[in-house]
């Protein structure tokens, strides 16, 4: 009998050309739809009924995919995730905004419900193996080794780099070996209505949509101070959560004649002041990292070990890898850079890699430079 496979479909080209290349090798396919954001029940859970959500997206995906699966000829179930979704990565993305960081949602959801979840679902109606439209490789080994998509401009480790062998060990990537230009024309070649479909660019699960005005349905922004790296007061924020080391945009300080017209960016953040610093040019060093710290770090393999250890990482999705030497102390790893590094975020991952396997990571703490914390 044919293996059981059950695919994450997500409305979008990459999941439903997964399905198809597994349907054409031999495998017994189905589709699982995940529902994992619930506007009515947060607005429940919050007591705030004025939070006015638009759920028509999440049905408009629900859609696609029902139309890729009748083309396959193929089942498509549908789930509700989203209680544990609000449990396990909503709650943490809402503490860390609060406490001054920039989270990365998507690597939580991951971990907790697209390979943990989901996972036990399939489980209970006797699927053999999941897949999901990630662009990844995996080598079974042994040991098992989470490779980068061969598509680098779309390789998607980064975002798997909280998942462990126990959650890979079952799973199947049908597209880490193409590049995405071909992923489309496989979609168009099948008649997808989702091969022209657009890559989806917001919150895991939650879309893209007014991110200030969504943050601020679930928590109360504070305005306070922008100033200068000089000290000098020049404008008022709309509230620290709202911005990021590095962000140039959403500013609207501009105009001043005392200090010239290079561009401002975001180098400091002060919750006991509530106050945001900001200087001038995209290469102020006040944006320049030699250290961070790492917590919750995990290794995708339990025989890797990161002590003492030279490799390379990525410290944004987009940033291209930096050498570094990685050294475990108390509550993690201690990393340092061969150069210095533009705009490490506390909140962000720090994933590490050995060529092209995936060794884990873990979530910026502290930032250092030259040995000094900086005001992150």
């Amino acid at each position: 009998m044919s293996e059981k496979v059950i695919v994450g479909m997500s409305g979008g080209v990459d999941s439903s050309v997964a399905a198809l290349l597994l349907k054409r090798q031999g495998y017994d396919v189905s589709g699982l739809f995940m529902r994992n954001w619930d506007s009515s029940a947060n607005r429940d859970i919050l007591g705030n009924p004025d939070i006015g959500e638009d759920i028509c997206p999440q049905e408009r995906d629900y859609q696609d995919a029902q139309a890729v699966c009748e083309l396959l000829d193929i089942p498509l179930h549908r789930a509700d995730f989203s209680e544990e979704y609000w449990r396990d990565v909503f709650t943490y993305f809402l503490r860390e905004y609060e406490a001054g960081r920039t989270p990365n949602p998507d690597i939580l959801c991951n971990k907790h419900i697209k390979f943990d979840v989901f996972i036990k679902h399939a489980s209970r109606y006797g699927y053999d193996r999941i897949a999901m439209g990630h662009y990844a490789r995996l080598d079974q080994g042994p040991p098992l080794r989470l490779l980068r998509g061969l598509d680098e401009e779309k390789d998607q480790t980064y975002f798997l780099s909280q998942l462990d062998h126990g959650q890979l060990k079952d799973v199947l990537f049908p597209i880490g070996e193409l590049p995405k230009q071909s992923v489309r024309k496989l979609a168009l070649e099948a008649g997808f209505p989702t091969a022209d479909k657009k890559d989806s660019t917001g919150i895991c699960f939650i879309g893209e949509r007014d991110f200030r005005g969504f943050l601020q349905n679930y928590l109360p922004a504070r305005s306070g101070d922008i100033v200068a790296d000089d000290g000098k007061k020049i404008g008022t924020h709309l509230g620290l959560m709202h911005y990021t080391i590095g962000q140039r945009k959403g500013l609207a300080i501009g105009g001043l004649k005392a200090y010239g017209n290079d561009p401002w960016f975001v180098i400091g953040k002060d919750l006991k002041t509530n106050t945001l610093t900001v200087g001038q040019g995209y290469h102020h060093e006040g944006l320049y990292a030699t250290a961070c710290t790492v917590i919750e770090v995990n290794t995708i393999s339990p025989t890797t070990s990161l002590s003492s250890r030279r490799c390379s990482a990525k410290v944004r999705y987009r940033q291209k890898d930096v050498d570094v030497y990685v050294e475990e102390n108390a509550s993690g790893v201690r990393v340092e850079f061969a150069k210095p590094v533009r705009a490490v975020t506390p909140g962000q991952a720090c994933v590490f890699y050995d060529g092209e396997m995936c060794l884990g990571g873990g979530f910026i703490d502290a930032v250092y430079r030259d040995g000094k914390r900086l005001p992150y």
